[in-house]
């Protein structure tokens, strides 16, 4: 057996490893049963399917369109049953329990507080209700043997008029329990300079941000997400790839755009499977995500929404174990990768990285030694 064979994981490994998660929408991973149980009672009748595993089905075809703004359309049920203070705690809760079954051991999921104002709740009251949620999903997360910080991201909607407002929202509360700011939503026609006062406001305020760019509409949105707004990280980021050119003798030559993001070593949030659902890459062969590791961005591997994408942070990484031959190395590389760029402090990172990430793949790489060594004892021939 080589190195490689032993160093490639299994898919239980693949769920025990653990794993850093940048990029997630909470509306965008409900169970579909919870959804079918909160539309009951809040009287939403408007669900296309009555039984959870139909309605599972039935948001991953609607959102596998290729098209980004029909993806977006999804929302509208999973929006529509997020509208109270019970409703949006006890989705915060399970989300954080289903991440750190997967083991995901930290977390930073996002979700536009406008979006969950309609029975009455303030920006305030939404953005508590998410936090408790979060901290009663972790603690039922330790009680059942699993692990998970979670932080909370808010999200302005690009289409809308509400960003500095919500980038006020995120500082007031970014010692409790939120950690950065984002803008999400269409890109075509919404570009993020039209947002331009909130990312100031942030940046005076030494917060953090990332922004949707280069998923649906390419290298502009990029280089207006850098070089005119400052983003951290970007929100997918997967179409840099048009800035770099790949000749028939396999030489690769970077842009400025591509080159600046490389060396600066900004974090690219990439969602493979979100991205084949919505256009940005055909398949998972030809996704970016391949070259990108090979030349060293700062790639990271995430989610994006669950219930749509029918995903988890362990199928994202079997698919790309069985599509680019990924090892165990490779697996610490995207997470080590995702734990430096998340937006809690420098410390905390490390120790996230030294006491858990570490130890936790080097455990996985050694199992395949005991598992030699048993195989080798119950071969021995019995001494009579």
């Amino acid at each position: 057996m080589t190195s490689q064979t032993l160093n490639t994981p299994s898919a239980d490994q693949i769920r025990r490893a653990p794993k850093v998660l940048l990029h997630d929408h909470l509306d965008g991973g409900l169970r579909p049963g919870t959804i079918i149980e909160l539309a009951r009672d809040a009287g939403y009748t408007a669900l296309p399917e009555s039984e959870p595993d139909k309605l599972g089905i039935w948001f991953h075809e609607a959102a596998d369109s290729g098209s980004l703004e029909r993806y977006l359309e999804t929302f509208a049920h999973t929006c529509a049953v997020m509208q109270t203070r019970a409703a949006l705690v006890r989705v915060a809760a399970e989300c954080a329990q289903d991440l750190a079954e997967d083991g995901v051991v930290y977390a930073e999921v996002r979700y536009a507080p406008e979006q969950h104002l309609e029975a009455g709740l303030t920006l305030e009251e939404v953005v508590e209700a998410v936090n408790e949620g979060f901290r009663e999903g972790e603690l039922r997360a330790r009680e059942s043997g699993h692990r998970i910080r979670v932080g909370a991201m808010l999200t302005a909607m690009r289409h809308a008029a509400r960003a500095l407002e919500i980038a006020e929202l995120a500082n007031r509360y970014r010692d409790l329990g939120v950690v950065g700011f984002d803008i999400a939503g269409a890109e075509a026609g919404f570009p993020p300079t039209r947002h331009l006062d909130a990312f100031e406001y942030l940046k005076r305020e030494n917060n953090h941000f990332t922004i949707h760019a280069g998923e649906a509409f390419g290298l502009p949105s990029i280089w207006q997400a850098l070089q005119w707004c400052g983003a951290d990280r970007l929100g997918h980021g997967v179409r840099i790839i048009d800035d770099i050119e790949v000749t028939e003798d396999g030489a690769v030559k970077l842009g400025r755009l591509a080159a600046y993001v490389r060396d600066k070593r900004i974090p690219l949030e990439l969602c493979p499977t979100s991205n084949l659902q919505t256009g940005a890459a055909a398949s998972y062969a030809e996704h970016p995500i391949g070259l990108l590791r090979r030349l060293h961005f700062r790639a990271t591997v995430n989610t994006d929404n669950r219930l749509m994408s029918g995903t988890s942070m362990s199928r994202e990484f079997e698919l790309l174990t069985e599509t680019f031959g990924y090892t165990l190395d490779d697996m610490q590389w995207f997470t080590v990768n995702a734990m430096k760029s998340a937006f809690i402090p420098f410390d905390e990172r490390l120790a996230m990285i030294n006491d858990v990430i570490k130890p936790g793949y080097a455990e996985l790489k050694s199992e395949w030694l005991f598992r030699q060594t048993a195989t080798t004892s119950e071969s021995s021939p019995t001494q009579g």
